[in-house]
């Protein structure tokens, strides 16, 4: 009978986009995993295979189970860079730079990092952050709450530093661009700022990591985000586990998989313009995309006339109302295609286009890609496609 490799999880928590990708390669490779013991703090000692898939972020105990099981290892950590592993890991800097022009592009001029303990990933993060930001002249400032003078533990640290994030949002320069480490980090923010009254994204903006957030089209204010891309990196740490298995010298350093996207959502999507009307008129056009929606109707939200608004809106935002219009449904479009399998024409119902023929047209012009090619490149099934740049 054929032999059947043996690989271990060896992760201590659960991440299922993670999983998916390794589970995709085993699927196409006929792997057998072995369960992940050590979720449960149980370090599976005497165990007996062929490689390992871990990740070293936890507990010297598991480090040294998995250095001294001297087997075929890849690593999607990178908090232990002394240990003699492979490794694949999330292109955090890319991630950084994704959010700052984002940021940019949307004409604000003050930032911010926000993380709130210590973590390597983090640290790539925000370091990357902040000197993308110094490059394009600006100054980013980077709270942590695990360095602050009010840091605390025990059973009132949740409410500590909460009082301690709401003064450092509210001493922050308005409007504020802030970067969040995760994606609970940012939920912080904006429950922090809907407690002390600031506004999002109209004082503050704020855009999170890992698209990992449950119900997130429910919130009254969908928080933006960066894809990671973790199926990806899943499937690539899988592949390279099994050249190691299968004797193939490949160099340590470590393997960067791109982020796949930042997704943009309510968060941190409207301009920064010093116009109370056409802020209006910006917000309105978010919460009511979906419909059909007329000069005329925009004009009455800002409470001018149509030409004054149609006039004011191309001063101060360089394009027209449709043309807006049209980049919010595309942004919302987008988001769709790569959280969910919807057909066509319900994506064009969901995003305000009249049909699906329109949503291709305007899809086409805005990307250069067809909404079915957008959902092949990012979508849920893209790990399929990933082999495309799995060549080491």
């Amino acid at each position: 009978m054929r032999k059947i490799p043996r690989i271990l999880l060896a992760f201590g928590w659960y991440e299922q986009r993670l999983h998916q990708g390794i589970a995709l390669y085993a699927e196409k490779t006929g792997w057998h995993l072995c369960v992940d013991v050590t979720k449960e703090k149980v370090i599976p000692w005497g165990w007996e295979g062929d490689g390992i898939l871990a990740w070293l972020g936890v507990g010297d105990d598991l480090a040294d189970f998995v250095t001294q099981a001297n087997l075929p290892t890849v690593d999607f950590s990178f908090r232990r860079p002394q240990l003699p592993f492979h490794r694949v890991l999330p292109d955090h800097a890319a991630a950084a730079r994704l959010v700052a022009e984002h940021f940019l592009g949307h004409g604000l001029k003050h930032f911010m990092f926000y993380s709130a303990m210590a973590n390597w990933s983090f640290d790539e993060t925000g370091s990357a952050f902040v000197e993308i930001l110094k490059q394009a002249g600006h100054k980013c400032d980077w709270i942590r709450w695990h360095e602050s003078l009010e840091f605390a533990t025990g059973h009132l640290q949740w409410k500590d530093k909460r009082r301690w994030l709401a003064q450092q949002l509210d001493q922050a320069p308005r409007p504020l661009a802030l970067f969040a480490a995760t994606d609970d980090h940012a939920l912080e923010v904006l429950e922090t700022c809907e407690t002390i009254g600031l506004s999002v994204p109209d004082e503050i903006s704020v855009v999170g990591l890992d698209n990992s957030l449950l119900a997130v089209n429910a919130m009254r204010t969908p928080v933006s985000s960066v894809d990671r891309n973790l199926e990806t990196v899943g499937y690539y740490g899988a592949e390279l586990l099994d050249k190691l298995m299968h004797g193939i010298s490949l160099p340590k350093e470590p393997i960067r998989i791109p982020p796949a996207g930042l997704i943009v959502r309510k968060s941190s999507n409207l301009l920064t313009i010093n116009h109370p009307g056409l802020a209006r008129s910006l917000r309105f056009m978010w919460e009511h995309y979906h419909e059909p929606i007329q000069v005329p109707d925009l004009a009455k939200v800002a409470s001018m006339s149509e030409r004054s608004f149609y006039m004011a809106f191309k001063n101060h935002l360089k394009r027209s109302p449709s043309d807006e219009l049209r980049r919010i449904r595309i942004e919302r479009a987008k988001e769709i295609l790569s959280d969910s399998d919807e057909k066509m024409d319900a994506v064009a119902e969901m995003c305000g286009f009249q049909s699906a023929n329109s949503l291709w047209v305007a899809f086409k012009q805005a990307t250069g890609m067809s909404p079915k090619q957008y959902h092949k490149k990012f979508g849920k099934a893209r790990a399929n496609a990933s082999a495309k740049y799995l060549t080491i």
